[in-house]
């Protein structure tokens, strides 16, 4: 590879780390082709992108600064093989198929990552594969919005029933006195 193809890569995998939600690595030495096609095929449907990085590409990704300091200590750190997953969708989703693949596979490990300029240390990863999806995360924001709205509307009736309540109650008595 010559360096206007290096520079060209390296031009390329920067602009996938700036619109991706987070960039996952990962040590993928030991896997078979088979299994690293099986994960690249749970995780495009993730919309999440699969790439090898070279580490001398990855220097030069974050040697401007442009994506601050701990994406530049992370990137420069980097050593051996390494993965990464652009997950351009939902990023919890793209880290709970990277985690189920991690503990099925024990040749793949998890490196530190990043989310946006922030590294996440890959506790931090599986933290993120634990919340839930996007989905159950709006319905729950949902009903917690709807629930002061439903109670008050429980309290505005309860006013007119308790009311029809004791007039029944009342009714029921005049018309059996001995009752």
């Amino acid at each position: 590879m010559n360096r206007t193809e290096k520079a060209e890569l390296a031009q390329t995998l920067k602009e996938k780390f700036s619109k991706a939600q987070v960039a996952i690595f990962a040590d993928y030495k030991g896997l078979t082709a088979t299994q690293a096609d099986d994960l690249r095929r749970l995780l495009r449907a993730q919309k999440t992108e699969v790439k090898v990085l070279k580490n001398n590409i990855a220097r030069q990704i974050v040697k401007d600064g442009a994506f601050g300091e701990q994406a530049k200590t992370l990137m420069d750190g980097l050593v051996g093989p390494t993965l990464v997953a652009f997950a351009f969708g939902d990023p919890s989703a793209a880290a709970k198929v990277i985690y189920k693949f991690a503990q099925d596979n024990e040749a793949f490990k998890l490196k530190e990552s990043l989310m946006g300029p922030k590294k996440l240390a890959a506790s931090e990863v599986e933290e993120l594969a634990k919340l839930p999806s996007r989905e159950v995360l709006l319905a729950k924001l949902l009903g917690t919005m709807n629930a002061p709205i439903s109670n008050f509307v429980g309290v505005l009736a309860a006013v007119p029933r308790g009311l029809v309540t004791v007039l029944s109650a009342i009714e029921g008595k005049k018309a059996n006195p001995q009752a």
